[in-house]
């Protein structure tokens, strides 16, 4: 809320500065501002009293946005990156998946590892969770394991996560 908008009998006054100039009512708010050739703006309507500043609201506007989009720009978003393994995985390949997920953990994303079973690798599912398990295994001094191996369907999955 701006100017005329501020409908509250008192308000708390600060200054273009910053200083405190204290608690008035709007319409001497408004007369201080006007004065200054600014804008009142309430910054805090919750307060008792509301609190308003007298600024220049085209330059405040600006300023919030620019800080929304600083703080925007400093988030990261954690994705999920999918590694597939198959039951009947050899070392070396199983080592070169490790690999790239070890890289997927470094940059701080999460990484679902898919155990796929096909035709009759369906039968011997509880024999094949130590693929799993070594690949944990593998990831221990640098991943945390965030959901244990779950079977859904044909397949068997698990969440790694990097160590904090």
């Amino acid at each position: 809320m701006i100017n005329e908008q501020i409908r509250d009998r008192e308000v708390r006054v600060i200054g273009p500065d910053g200083a405190q100039l204290g608690i008035m009512s709007s319409r001497d708010a408004m007369a201080k501002a006007s004065e200054l050739n600014l804008d009142l703006v309430k910054i805090a309507p919750q307060a008792k009293p509301p609190v308003c500043k007298i600024v220049d609201y085209g330059k405040y506007r600006y300023e919030l946005a620019r800080k929304e989009k600083e703080a925007k720009k400093k988030q990261r978003t954690i994705e999920i990156k999918e590694v597939r393994l198959s039951p009947n995985i050899d070392t070396n390949d199983l080592m070169t998946k490790v690999s790239a997920a070890r890289k997927f953990l470094s940059k701080g994303d999460r990484v679902k590892v898919t155990l796929r079973f096909r035709g009759r690798e369906m039968a011997h599912m509880a024999n094949s969770k130590h693929v799993l398990d070594d690949f944990a295994a593998q990831l221990a001094d640098i991943a945390v394991m965030d959901k244990a191996p779950k079977v859904e369907g044909r397949s068997m999955t698990m969440f790694l996560s990097e160590k904090r």
